[in-house]
């Protein structure tokens, strides 16, 4: 296939995924290297930004997504008659903060830096896919440990926990002693399941 073939190719492929999809099997579909196929993708979103599309293309550490654009989201949900997610409270911030700067963690970790119960929240969150297990601590009951997901990237529009804010005065603080870190964030992703919501063919 030739350039624009396998441009074509790369987005019938993010399209019909409908969920993040790793660069190597993009490159094994498309019958090229992974660094070929990541600059085809990054040109298909910079096309895609070029002509005003209402998708856009997000990159989530390895992994990329075809989504619709957040300044559509009422009218994708008033054709789809999608029910607006509650916005996630400030409790749920504020643990889903300590899991993101933390992890892995268990739930008696983020307990011992909230000073309260969080086994409703951690449980919320672990169905909203913004966390999920990753594993259990070798300690005496074998605690579970989280860790943020995907839909964590995807919800607050980075592609790495890289891009995370830095905590103020990171380097005076350290284990359960430290300050609960910020995540910033707006109304508009805090409805994160139709914000960023997928287009499926």
């Amino acid at each position: 296939m030739n350039a624009k073939e396998l441009t074509a190719a790369a987005e019938a492929i993010l399209f019909a995924s409908g969920e993040p999809i790793e660069l190597r099997r993009i490159a094994q579909a498309l019958g090229i290297g992974e660094g070929q196929a990541e600059q085809i993708v990054l040109n298909l979103a910079a096309q895609l930004d070029e002509r005003g599309s209402g998708l856009q293309i997000l990159a989530m550490e390895d992994k990329f997504q075809m989504c619709t654009r957040p300044e559509y989201v009422d009218t994708v949900r008033g054709v789809l008659e999608v029910r607006r997610n509650t916005p996630l409270s400030q409790a749920a911030f504020e643990v889903l903060a300590v899991v993101a700067y933390n992890q892995p963690v268990t739930k008696a970790f983020v307990e011992q830096v909230r000073g309260v119960d969080c086994s409703g929240v951690i449980s919320s969150l672990v169905q909203k896919g913004l966390i999920e297990e990753c594993g259990r601590l070798e300690l005496p009951g074998r605690p579970l440990m989280y860790q943020t997901t995907a839909d964590f990237l995807r919800c607050f529009s980075i592609r790495s926990l890289e891009e995370l804010p830095p905590l103020p005065e990171a380097e005076e603080t350290s284990g359960a002693d430290q300050e609960e870190p910020p995540i910033q964030t707006s109304e508009e992703n805090s409805d994160f399941s139709l914000e960023q919501s997928t287009s499926k063919g």
